[in-house]
Formats: C-alpha cells, sequence, structure tokens
C-alpha cells in the first residue's frame, strides 16, 4: 500500500510504502469496542461515595423514650429517614468497575483502529514537525499547512493526534497551547485516544513502523514456540 508523505509545511514530498499488517486490517467491530469500553472503565476514577447510618456522626443517644410521647418511635437520628441521616443505596466508592483485556487485545485494536484511520483517509504521515525550541507559533504554522487538504484539523476539540517517534519536549510544549491538539509517542498509543482523534498525526513513519510492528512480531514469535 502506498500513500502520500508530507512535511511540515503539507506539501507532499513523495509516496511511502504503509505495512499492510499494521495498517491493511479488516474491521473488527466487536473486539474493538471491548478493548475501549474496559480501557475506559479501567479509567474511571471511583470518588462517588455516601455514608450509610453507621458512618454518619451523631445518633449514638435515642431521641426520646419508645412510649408515652405521643411520637413515633425512633433508635437513632442516623436512620435514612431523618434529615442528616445515612444515605440508603447510595454510591459507594468500594465498587470496582475495572475489565481485563489482554496485551494481545490491545495491540491488535490499536492496529485495528489505525487500519480503520487509514481506510478512511484519516493519517496524515509527516517526514518530521520537531522543533528546536518551544514555539506555539510554529505550532501554528504546522496545522494552517494542513488546514487545506484536512478542513477538521479546526476542529474545536479532538481534531489531531501528533505521535512523535520518541519523547520531545520542546514539540509537546508548542502544541500544549492548542486544546484540540494531544501530542503521544508512537509506543503509547492504544485505541481510545487513537479513535477519540478526527485525525492522528503520524511522523518519522519508517520509526513508526518499527515501533508498532515490534511487539506484533514478538507475539507471532511466541505463538509459534
Amino acid at each position: 500500500m502506498e500513500t502520500k508523505l508530507y512535511n511540515n509545511k503539507g506539501e507532499a514530498t513523495g509516496k511511502l510504502t504503509v505495512p499492510e499488517n499494521l495498517f491493511g486490517l479488516p474491521w473488527n467491530a466487536d473486539l474493538v469496542h471491548q478493548v475501549v469500553t474496559a480501557m475506559r472503565a479501567n479509567m474511571r476514577p471511583n470518588v462517588a461515595h455516601t455514608k450509610d447510618r453507621g458512618e454518619v456522626r451523631g445518633g449514638g443517644k435515642k431521641p426520646w423514650q419508645q412510649k408515652g410521647t405521643g411520637r413515633a418511635r425512633h433508635g437513632s437520628s442516623r436512620s435514612p429517614i431523618w434529615k442528616g441521616g445515612g444515605a440508603t443505596h447510595g454510591p459507594r466508592k468500594d465498587k470496582i468497575y475495572a475489565q481485563t483485556v489482554t496485551q494481545q487485545m490491545r495491540q491488535k485494536a490499536l492496529l485495528l483502529a489505525l487500519s480503520r484511520k487509514y481506510r478512511d483517509g484519516e493519517i496524515i504521515f509527516v517526514d518530521s514537525i520537531e522543533m528546536s525550541v518551544p514555539k506555539a507559533k510554529e505550532a501554528k504554522a504546522v496545522l494552517a499547512a494542513f488546514h487545506n487538504e484536512f478542513k477538521a484539523l479546526g476542529k474545536s476539540k479532538n481534531a489531531a493526534l501528533i505521535a512523535l517517534p520518541v519523547r520531545h519536549v520542546p514539540t509537546q510544549k508548542s502544541f500544549n497551547n492548542f486544546s484540540n491538539i494531544t501530542v503521544e509517542t508512537v509506543a503509547s498509543l492504544n485505541p481510545v485516544s487513537v479513535l477519540s482523534a478526527k485525525y492522528v498525526m503520524i511522523t518519522s513513519p519508517k520509526e513508526a513502523f518499527l515501533t508498532l510492528g515490534k511487539k506484533r512480531v514478538v507475539k507471532a514469535a511466541k505463538s509459534e514456540k
């Protein structure tokens, strides 16, 4: 498979051969849905917590005597029917939302997501966009250079995910001022981040192919034993 290779000025500089085993996989909606759902569940913060009648303060003394007052009998002001009492069936922070998926499933789902993006024309291969010093002005110029061909880069949210071959602080800081742009390394890509962005901009594609294919080769070698 061949596609366009761009420079940081948005100009097509030539053709790039894309590995079919990374970007040509058939879509498997069930697997991708299972992995994405599990990953989002694992990222879900469990902070909502209500106190039951055994955790609220006070209520150690019986409000009034059992008989003779003409009022309903009560044993504690911590009862859920009292104002300031414990909550009944409220959210508890001891609930576990985590789901388990194997490493092979996550790896396959990532490649499926990249393959889907590639077929939809939503992956941009750029030779390099590394910046020597953090400058938002230069980052804005890079995005503007691609805007004519990729209109959705102007989206207010999740416009693009820029995948760098290795962590590069000046480049990451240059794009940090743009709320619709996310910068990650190729090694840290996952199905959730890839599918959340409209475009995926992969820089230094040949290095990226090696990173994406390395784990796949290792898994294949293990399965042959």
